[in-house]
């Protein structure tokens, strides 16, 4: 009999004092992988210590890598090379990670053995054509469910570059795209409709691979060799735009939080928050590991709803959920498009964003790329965050402003990228408790 992981969301006062929030997801999968390509022992500080990015690191492990974890948040990565990864006998399980096996189908493509990447139920229904297809064109042959999960990577391909225009903005599809073109011959060139992020093309440089890239292209050239580099991970955005939300929706709130990722195609949430009236500025700004760093300070401001440029999703995709939290808080209408990448990721978020916040007395307009939210009073009641671990946390931000508790269903998904949560939003000042455990078939 399985359970189910529930919380509850009381309101709650103004959130006050600092905090830091676990380090980036998707610098952590990508440091992980140059890393094990690489030659040489890398140090990685700052790891998120979420079961998405445990289970790349054990695939890794399961192709030959030796990975240690000498320290909470360190990891110790002896490289096999670029050609020094080794078969294994059983298939790779990569958990609840899109970013992990789309990433790993690009790197697994070009290896001389075959490999089968499997995934959790929620995995099994995300689409992966959109990284079958670039890599075939590249010399690759991958055998799919009609384009879903399990992936059978068929080893011994003698890979060609390419020059790929993707037909989504999406920054899992060109790292895996560039992770191929290591093992292509020739020149590998990727071309996107909008600019997406850049963590992939920054760390590949870290690591020593000669590439050139800018907004929406990059291109580089098979044939060289990764070394062993240290990074240092920055906290990630995505898991701090929800104490952003709070802080911005929370009458009296003043909260900093601490080195905190700021690359520049994941910051679009500060654009579209700062259009809405939202007080947030941005101290100490740095660098780590190439990527900017720095604290945002934020403090509530009244927000107003409006109609979000497009230019702004592409860098803000996954913090759409919690931005529909920031939508309902707000006064008059927003308005989402260009967003239909929503609807597959771990869930459909702008159905369950919809659903949810219209039992909790939101007017929600669905749209198939997007969504019309007219701002209003939250009340209390029940949502389904359908297993998806951002919108659990979103709803868990509902519940500040909500007039009594909102009760959020299937919550356990949030330790694949923000373990610990509970414990950062309590240090917060959110009232956030984990519900009776109680049985999914007769819940």
């Amino acid at each position: 009999m399985s359970t189910r992981l529930d919380w509850i969301s009381h309101p709650a006062g103004a959130l006050r004092g600092e905090l830091r929030v676990p380090g980036d997801k998707s610098i952590s999968h990508r440091a992980l992988m140059l890393a094990a390509l690489a030659e040489g022992r890398s140090c990685i500080e700052g790891f998120l210590e979420g079961e998405d990015t445990r289970a790349t690191a054990a695939v890794l492990q399961q192709l030959g890598v030796r990975i240690t974890a000498p320290a909470d948040g360190v990891r110790m990565i002896d490289g096999a090379g670029l050609r020094g990864l080794r078969a294994s006998a059983q298939p790779l399980d990569c958990g609840n990670a899109g970013t992990g096996m789309r990433l790993l189908a690009g790197l697994l493509a070009g290896q001389s053995f075959d490999s089968t990447l499997v995934g959790d139920a929620s995995l099994s229904r995300r689409p992966m054509r959109r990284v079958i297809d670039p890599l075939t064109a590249m010399g690759a042959r991958i055998d799919s469910s009609d384009g879903l999960p399990p992936l059978h990577i068929h080893g011994g391909r003698n890979l060609r570059g390419a020059t790929i225009d993707t037909p989504v903005a999406s920054a899992q599809v060109k790292s895996s795209i560039l992770l191929a073109g290591l093992y292509a011959e020739g020149t590998t060139e990727v071309r996107e409709p909008q600019p997406t992020r850049d963590y992939t093309e920054r760390m590949l440089a870290a690591f020593g691979w000669p590439i050139t890239f800018g907004p929406g292209w990059a291109r580089l050239e098979g044939g060289h060799r990764l070394r062993a580099a240290d990074v240092r991970v920055p906290g990630d955005f995505s898991s701090a735009a929800f104490f952003i939300v709070a802080a911005c929706v929370t009458p009296g709130s003043d909260l900093v939080l601490r080195e905190v990722g700021l690359n520049p195609r994941r910051t679009g949430l500060l654009d579209t928050l700062r259009a809405m009236g939202a007080d947030i500025a941005i101290e100490r700004l740095g660098e780590q590991g190439g990527e900017p760093v720095g604290d945002l300070r934020v403090r509530h401001a009244p927000l107003r709803g409006i109609e979000i440029p497009v230019v702004h999703v592409a860098d803000m995709i996954d913090e759409c959920p919690v931005l529909f939290v920031a939508a309902a808080s707000a006064q008059g209408r927003t308005v989402l498009r260009g967003a239909a990448e929503l609807r597959v990721k771990e869930s459909d978020r702008i159905a369950v964003m919809a659903a949810g916040l219209r039992r909790l007395g939101i007017a929600v307009e669905e749209r198939p790329d997007g969504a019309a939210i007219e701002g209003g009073a939250l009340r209390g009641g029940e949502v389904d965050s359908a297993g998806d671990h951002r919108c659990a946390m979103s709803f868990a931000v509902a519940g500040l402003v909500a007039d009594a508790p909102v009760h959020i269903r299937d919550c356990a998904n949030v330790a694949t990228s923000f373990p610990g949560f509970l414990d950062t939003a309590r240090a917060a000042g959110m009232a956030v408790t984990a519900a009776p455990a109680t049985d999914e078939a007769a819940a």
